[in-house]
Order: structure tokens, then sequence, then C-alpha cells
């Protein structure tokens, strides 16, 4: 029943979010700001930092880890309800917990595959099968969604999610681990 109701509120709270009655950092529960923080371009000349997706240490749950990032430094996370092939992440969720989208995804100083599957979305990267999302709420270096209504921290060590027939921009795979349940 409790679960049901933290649910209830958390579509309810998107639902105001996207029609203006507060702030979609407000409605991801963030203490700091009632903005999304800016997302500023790469340093120039970094091919880490343009990397759609590369690791850096953030904040999880006290502790400094590392963690997939996307092109910002924005902490990326999988939606454990997703499957390999298909998003869940629709409406008010999906302005909570944007999509991260690329026609090209790069990697940098990651280990697992990568690929793009076409979907609602457009062209959703997916990091060992997992789909990636970013949190409004979040700046580079610090993770404020993590176990947020069944969104998790995507880490280089992610356990590859089976049943992916998306094209890939492959790289190695990685070891199992990392946050994946």
């Amino acid at each position: 029943m409790r679960r049901s109701r933290i649910v209830i509120a958390g579509i309810a709270l998107a639902a105001l979010a996207a029609g203006g009655g507060i702030t979609a950092a407000a409605a991801a529960g963030s203490p700091a700001s009632s903005a999304p923080p800016a997302r500023s371009a790469p340093a120039a000349g970094s091919a880490a930092a343009a990397a759609t997706v590369r690791t850096a240490l953030a904040t999880v749950g006290g502790r400094t880890e590392a963690v997939l990032v996307d092109a910002h430094g924005l902490p990326l996370y999988y939606y454990r309800p997703d499957t390999a092939t298909r998003s869940l992440v629709t409406g008010g969720l999906a302005r909570l917990w944007p999509p991260l989208t690329s026609a090209a995804p790069t990697a940098a100083a990651v280990s697992g595959k990568l690929t793009v599957v076409r979907d609602a979305h457009g062209g959703q990267v997916a990091y060992n099968g997992h789909l990636l999302y970013t949190c409004t709420s979040d700046r580079p270096g610090q993770v404020t969604g993590q176990g947020f209504q069944n969104f998790f921290v995507a880490t280089p060590g992610l356990t590859p999610l089976t049943g992916s027939s998306a094209p890939a921009n492959t790289v190695p795979a990685a070891p199992s681990g990392g946050y994946g349940y």
C-alpha cells in the first residue's frame, strides 16, 4: 500500500511539473534548487569529455564511486522495469528522467557494450543492454536519484541485460558487478 502511494505521489508531482505547477527539480525532491541545473558543453579538445558515455567519480549514498556519465558529466541511470529493447519511461516520468539519445554514441574509459535502441525517444543509448537516463536534479559528481522509482545509477561493471537485438557500437564486454541487480 505504501509503495503504491509513493508511485501515485511521484506521478502527481510529475503531472504538476509538466503543467508548470512546480519545477522538475522540486518534483524530483531536490532541496538545492527550484530549477534544473544548466548543462554546459564539454571542454573543447577533450575526447573523453566529448564522449556520449564515459566514467567519472560521483557521490552515491555517501561514498565516492566510478559511475557512467554523459558528455556533460551528469550521472546516468537505468530503469529496472525496462527491457533491452523497450523503454517504459514515458510522459511526465521521461521529463524528470530524460533518456540519453544519440545517433552515433561514443564511449571513453568504459568496457561494456554501447548500443542504440530505436524507440519512442528516438535513438536511445543503452549500456550492456540497459537503456540510459539522466536525472533532472543531478549535477556533475552528485547522484540524487539512486533507487528512486526503480532508477539505479549505471556503473562501468553493470551486469549485461540479455535479449537486445539493437545495432551496436561495441567495445569489449565488462565483467559482472556494479549495480546490475
